[in-house]
């Protein structure tokens, strides 16, 4: 584990870059205080593709689910942003 200063890591980013590409932690000091710990992140697992369709059929939804509720509608249709509509359909 290498400690360096900030100046230091200002100056030569590109190699210290590098170090930490190839696996190494740094650890970045401000007047020789540690404060900020530089590593390289964790490689991950691909994650696995999902199929498409594994829940068809398994939700189930009342026959008048996407119907719309007519007192609802009726406020909608009959109210200020359509009064024509209301007229049309008495």
């Amino acid at each position: 584990m290498t400690t360096i200063n900030i100046n230091e890591a200002k100056t030569h980013l590109s190699r210290y870059a590098k170090r930490v590409k190839a696996g190494e932690t740094i650890i970045l000091c401000d007047r020789n205080k540690p404060f900020a710990e530089i590593r390289p992140i964790p490689k991950t697992k691909p994650s696995r593709t999902r199929k498409l369709g594994q829940m068809q059929g398994s939700v189930n939804f009342a026959p008048d689910f996407f119907d719309a509720d007519k007192e609802i509608e009726e406020q909608f249709l009959g109210g200020v942003l359509f009064p024509d509509v209301a007229d049309k359909s008495e």
